[in-house]
């Protein structure tokens, strides 16, 4: 069986505690789309790390994790990363990267920088990761696959074709040095030693697990609100978001798809620019800055402050649609202990219509929180292990939530730890 493991949102909900949670129970994690331009936040008994490529099963002995072929995978930072988790403590986890994965080149990142940098004020607020370069060229079909390392007069031969168009954007429109084709090849040459030991033909061994009977848990990056064709394009990723696109950038089958877990904070917090209908400012949004998540809201990857925001449940009803959620996570409640009353935004007004669903990009620009204001609980709430036990108050926010997103909240996170959660059965 599979499950996933999505946003709801903006990103930044609270995904990487919830995969190393149900990665007790699994076999194999799988990360199936994006790169190492967003990290999830972990908090276990080895300590805490921000992980950006590798799956968040790696920190249990049980699990193999999986790169698959839907990554845009930098192999220098995927190796560190790795490195970094074992020199804490923690057992060299069972890799796996897919033959069909694409490697971040090198240019990518330079190309990101240039084009940030050439856009100025208009710039997408990219983490200059080398994304969208990346699946620019992946969809250009002048990408990279790991398995071409392995051919070297081909390789070769490839790189000095695509280096030759590079070459005259570096020249003409970003006036930057041009690229070196013996010094590219020199580079992927050590990626390949990398790489080499973890390779394989990752459809066919997910295949071959469903067939054993093993549980798969399908990692995904970002949020609804950050994809490509439903959300709030242009200030998007490259790459889907969404849990459907598990079965491609895995190689799976999506009926195998059962379990589709959709992790939702109990505020709201985006990182990058674009339309954020619920976002609050100044000293209200500092202190809840300050408060969020542990050790405060700020970028996993980038380390820069998130922007806040109230919880949107128009936004979060369409995050849970477009996923197809059959579980929410509902997360980082603890946070909201300080406050005598909350507010949610629970519709939209648009030039004076209110609405319940989520717009299109031009509309959403004009939108306007309608808030609630819920009251608070006062207390803190870290510790608490059983539904029933929490203040009343807290209760009825949860069930607030869940009556106007539509779709059942069956997980709670009250901490940063592993085991800060209470499940509620529905």
């Amino acid at each position: 069986m599979i499950k996933a493991v999505v946003g709801a949102n903006w990103g930044d909900e609270g995904k990487g505690k919830i995969t190393d949670m149900l990665a007790e129970k699994a076999d194999i994690i799988v990360r199936f789309q994006g790169g190492a331009n967003a990290g999830h936040t972990i908090v276990n008994d080895y300590g805490k790390f921000a992980l950006h490529t590798l799956p968040s099963g790696v920190f249990y002995g049980h699990t193999t994790s999986v790169i698959g072929n839907g990554v845009a995978l930098n192999i220098p930072v995927f190796f560190k990363e790795y490195n970094e988790v074992v020199s804490k403590g923690v057992p060299a986890p069972k890799i796996l990267i897919s033959d069909r994965a694409q490697m971040v080149m090198p240019y990518h990142i330079l190309f990101d920088q240039y084009e940030e940098e050439r856009l100025g004020g208009k710039s997408f607020g990219s983490t200059k990761s080398g994304i969208a370069p990346f699946y620019s060229d992946k969809y250009a079909k002048i990408g990279f696959q790991v398995n071409e390392l392995f051919d070297e007069d081909r390789l070769k031969e490839k790189l000095a074709s695509v280096c030759e168009t590079k070459n005259v954007l570096l020249e003409h429109l970003y006036h930057k040095p041009l690229l070196n084709v013996d010094e590219l090849f020199a580079e992927l040459m050590e990626y390949k030693k990398m790489v080499a030991p973890y390779v394989c033909d990752v459809s066919l061994y997910l295949n071959n697990a469903l067939k054993e009977g093993k549980e798969i848990l399908l990692e995904g990056q970002l949020g609804t609100l950050k994809d490509p064709d439903h959300g709030i394009y242009p200030m998007v990723t490259s790459s889907s978001t969404l849990a459907a696109y598990g079965a491609i950038g895995a190689g799976v089958p999506p009926y195998e798809i059962q379990k589709i877990v959709v992790v939702s904070k109990a505020y709201s917090s985006a990182v990058g620019a674009g339309a954020f209908v619920s976002e609050i400012f100044g000293e209200e949004a500092d202190e809840l800055r300050r408060r969020g998540g542990d050790g405060g809201e700020y970028g996993a990857t980038t380390g820069r402050p998130r922007r806040m925001g109230w919880y949107d449940c128009v936004a979060s009803k369409y995050g849970c649609r477009l996923q197809g959620a059959t579980d929410v996570a509902f997360t980082v409640l603890d946070v909201l202990g300080y406050l005598d009353e909350i507010p949610v935004c629970v519709a939209y007004d648009i030039d004076g219509e209110i609405t319940t669903d989520f717009p299109t990009t031009a509309k959403l620009e004009k939108a306007k929180p309608v808030i609630e204001k819920l009251p608070g609980w006062k207390c803190d709430i870290r510790g608490i292990k059983n539904y029933e036990d929490l203040p009343e108050n807290c209760r009825k926010y949860i069930e607030f939530i869940e009556e106007k997103i539509g779709y059942p909240i069956t997980m709670v996170s009250n901490g940063p730890g592993r085991n800060d959660i209470i499940y509620r059965n529905k």
